[in-house]
């Protein structure tokens, strides 16, 4: 009997969501997703300590060394992945750019410029970006300057909404800290297709088939493997090395989940910025975990720009 990762490969494209080069070298997932607390993480172990060199190397002398240095590594991690992986590395944007629409452009214009100075195309590159208002504009222009993005932070039905109608390449919905607001708010626990947020991604994805939307959808954040499993059969899903370890090492079949097959029950509804921000207003849930990932992110930035600054001094 195949191992549960095998067979989940036949009707989804893994993507490890992980910086770590050896967990993807081992794994070999065909896509690979990092943000700032993944890089923050790696930046902390000795294997990156060269690259870390390098980056604080080539952004001397820069206005602002430290930011540079930042996108540098990041970019070097990126491109130290694309060896590893076939198809795309997601590279994000800084977390407090969020609500920034021309700095969010900017930013994800000259990291495209990094890759491509480093013999990375950028079609091997999908720029994430915090599914913000601002963002979600943001990302639409440069979907149409040929730089493809990857939204994330996404938790309500409006954000994936206006991801469609903006036309991005694929959005990120988070399983698992859906689920966490849930079981918290509600005090208990959630299993398999009734869990909160594998309900969220399957109406997101029955939204975007049935309208004929080209976006990617693929899940995020899983706590456990059952959320997983729950949600076979959508575009992609990423998963941390440990998940895709525990499925590596349990049999099983898996079929395409009924949850992603039923109609929509949702009309094709295009999004005015207020509708927008109302309908987002309106999901608690999506409001302050989107607000608490944003300062998250954020925060790790700022750990990981404090890093390089405390090396830089030392060098």
């Amino acid at each position: 009997m195949p191992s549960k990762l095998e067979s989940l490969r036949k009707h989804t494209q893994i993507v490890a969501d992980t910086g770590d080069i050896e967990a993807i070298r081992k794994l070999q997932p065909v896509d690979a997703t990092t943000n700032p607390s993944l890089m923050l993480k790696a930046a902390q172990q000795e294997t990156y300590s060269a690259m870390l060199d390098q980056a604080l190397k080539a952004s001397a002398g820069s206005f602002d060394p430290v930011a540079d240095a930042c996108d540098a590594f990041a970019v070097a991690l990126g491109a130290e992945i694309t060896k590893l992986v076939p198809g795309r590395v997601s590279t994000e944007v800084d977390a407090r750019l969020s609500f920034d629409r021309a700095a969010t452009l900017d930013k994800a214009r000259r990291l495209i410029e990094r890759y491509e100075e480093a013999g990375i195309t950028r079609d091997r590159v999908l720029i994430k970006i915090a599914s913000t208002w601002e963002g979600i504009q943001a990302a639409a222009e440069l979907e149409k300057e040929g730089i493809q993005c990857n939204l994330t932070l996404l938790f309500s039905f409006a954000q994936a909404q206006a991801c469609a109608d903006a036309g991005v390449y694929l959005i990120s919905p988070f399983v698992g800290r859906i689920y966490d607001w849930y079981k918290k708010s509600e005090g208990r626990d959630f299993q398999g297709m009734e869990d909160p947020g594998v309900q969220s991604v399957a109406r997101i994805y029955r939204y975007y088939k049935q309208h004929q939307f080209v976006t990617v959808v693929m899940g995020a954040s899983f706590r456990n493997s059952g959320q997983i499993e729950a949600l076979a059969g959508c575009d992609r899903l990423t998963i941390s090395p440990a998940l895709l370890q525990q499925l590596a090492e349990d049999e099983g079949e898996l079929q395409p989940s009924p949850i992603l097959t039923q109609p929509s029950q949702d009309p094709l509804n295009a999004l005015t910025e207020s509708t927008f921000r109302w309908a987002h207003n309106e999901d608690a849930m999506a409001t302050e975990k989107l607000a608490e990932g944003i300062r998250a992110f954020a925060a790790d930035q700022v750990k990981l720009e404090q890093l390089l600054r405390l090396r830089m001094v030392q060098a």
